[in-house]
């Protein structure tokens, strides 16, 4: 399993907290050190789509020119955007073997894990 964010993020934590508590095996892949690719941002998106990927709320989000926002109308659009600006990809993004289990941090989603 790889686990995809931002370490001092608190829904980040959260989910950390929940794979260890469940004993869950993950990796950690941290967008500020290692970046996201086009490839990664294109696989999410083809699974979950943008509306489920794109976080809305934060800084970065309510920085970002209104032209740029109004201009997201689905994944093709969404991609350089989250590409740009990976604080606004939704943390944290959960896969495993490339399926994505998960976006964002719910307790039952985390609960229902194998590990």
């Amino acid at each position: 399993m790889k686990l995809y964010g931002i370490p001092n993020c608190d829904t980040v934590k959260k989910a950390r907290a929940a794979l260890a508590a469940r004993g869950v095996t993950y990796e950690f892949h941290d967008f500020k050190k290692h970046g996201v690719t086009e490839a990664m941002l294109a696989g999410w998106l083809k699974q979950v789509g943008w509306q489920r990927l794109l976080k809305k709320t934060g800084p970065t989000w309510a920085k970002l020119p209104q032209e740029v926002k109004d201009g997201i109308k689905d994944d093709a659009s969404a991609l350089p955007v989250l590409l740009q600006h990976p604080n606004i990809i939704k943390r944290p993004v959960l896969e495993s073997s490339g399926k994505v289990l998960a976006t964002g941090y719910n307790e039952n989603e985390y609960k229902e894990l194998k590990p």
